[in-house]
């Protein structure tokens, strides 16, 4: 058996058998024409010889052509290259006896049979660029925190950047039983400015517009994606805003430090007796605590603790009462750090407002116009009022020990 031969060899070899079959139709051309300038007859015999070398010229033809198609396709690497359909016709024994025997007639054939499969390379039998594809509607997204600290609190508006309101920082009591003829005792009264103002949450994303039109519900994706990203920001500064530069001041920086009051007992306390006390503190700086916010794993740690004999404090496995403590409901997000907790008055100690409704913009930045791209930009302004610091309580769910 032959050595393999590399598809630039069979290229040239096939070249060269379109060179004779087009010579030899020269040839007959050239016999025609002396015959005709010399007023001879043509024969029959030449035209059907004329015939056969013209239809013989146009097969090479086409398979010189497909052969080149092949070896372009193939990027020129000939260990991985794929014999073509010509390539292996010429060299079957079929077609090399056929031609070997320089026919005037007759044909040789080749018999191909080659393995169906999915793949997507050049390759006889390879048919995965026809294959269907199954795309499920829609887009999965990303899980997204569940945002309720603006729920908690007062919600309002304002119309210029500027908020300032006047805060009662002190109070003294002098209200007496009084004799008569007796002067009667004074009151006083401190009250203190606080001066904030609006702070803008914003960030932007490009899309093409091609990618708008070829991918339903894109927009819709992009946007809601914007605005819950402006929600969760939002969320962080109105807990735990430092108040420097373009920071709100949020609640719990301003909140006022967890300690138990005098006569309350600190010795053997849980977690669960932490939370009252906070409450018991919001109480007594006459602000009843309508709320305690928590890390959904401390939450889960109250709710799996046991008696002595293996009964869940808090509610049932099988209930579905809201989730309470102390008759306060308990809120959970995973904005406040585990261990600590917040506990107040949330309706009477803050207030956010909004100067800019949260919003999604688009428009056109430096080229994007003729790259066809558009700039999406979402942002809100808002501020928040702390009114009563002492509305607040945060700590530690630790409990609290006692020095020696």
């Amino acid at each position: 058996m032959s050595e393999q031969k590399s598809a630039q060899q069979l290229a040239e070899e096939f070249k060269a058998a379109q060179d004779e079959a087009v010579n030899k139709v020269k040839a007959i051309a050239d016999e025609a024409l002396g015959k005709a300038q010399a007023g001879e007859k043509l024969t029959d015999q030449l035209k059907q010889d004329a015939d056969e070398a013209l239809v013989k010229m146009n097969e090479l033809s086409g398979q010189v052509t497909e052969l080149a198609q092949k070896m372009a396709r193939s990027g020129g690497d000939e260990a991985a290259e794929v014999m073509s359909l010509g390539a292996r016709f010429v060299e079957s024994e079929g077609f090399k006896s056929w031609a070997d025997g320089r026919p005037r007639q007759g044909k040789a054939d080749l018999a191909v049979k080659a393995t169906i499969t999915t793949s997507t390379t050049n390759a006889p039998g390879s048919v995965g660029a026809a294959t269907d594809r199954t795309r499920l509607p829609g887009i999965q997204e990303l899980p997204r925190q569940r945002l309720v600290v603006r729920d908690l609190i007062s919600q309002g508006r304002i119309d210029t950047a500027a908020l300032e309101y006047i805060r009662e920082v002190g109070f003294t009591n002098n209200a007496a039983p009084v004799a008569e003829g007796v002067k009667k005792p004074g009151s006083d009264i401190q009250l203190d400015l606080v001066s904030t103002s609006a702070k803008v949450i914003a960030h932007w994303m490009k899309v093409s517009k091609q990618a708008l039109s070829d991918v339903s519900q894109l927009r819709s994706h992009i946007d809601n994606r914007l605005l819950f990203g402006l929600a969760y920001v939002e969320e962080q500064q109105l807990l735990h805003g430092d108040g420097t530069g373009q920071n709100l001041h949020g609640i719990i920086p301003q909140a006022t430090a967890y300690a138990p009051p005098v006569g309350v007992p600190t010795e053997g306390l849980t977690i669960i007796d932490t939370l009252r006390i906070a409450a018991l503190q919001a109480v007594l700086a006459e602000y009843p605590a309508t709320g305690h916010v928590l890390n959904p794993i401390d939450w889960a740690a109250i709710e799996l603790t046991k008696d002595e004999i293996g009964r869940h404090i808090i509610g049932q496995p099988q209930g579905n009462a809201p989730s309470s403590l102390w008759r306060l409901p308990v809120v959970e997000t995973p904005a406040i750090i585990q261990g600590k907790f917040l506990t107040g008055a949330f309706q009477m100690g803050a207030e956010v407002f909004d100067l800019w409704d949260s919003r999604v913009e688009a428009g056109f930045e430096n080229d994007d116009f003729t790259r066809n791209l558009l700039t999406l930009l979402a942002e809100e302004r808002i501020a928040l009022a702390v009114y009563r610091p002492e509305a607040f309580i945060y700590g530690d769910l630790a409990p609290v020990v006692p020095a020696p």
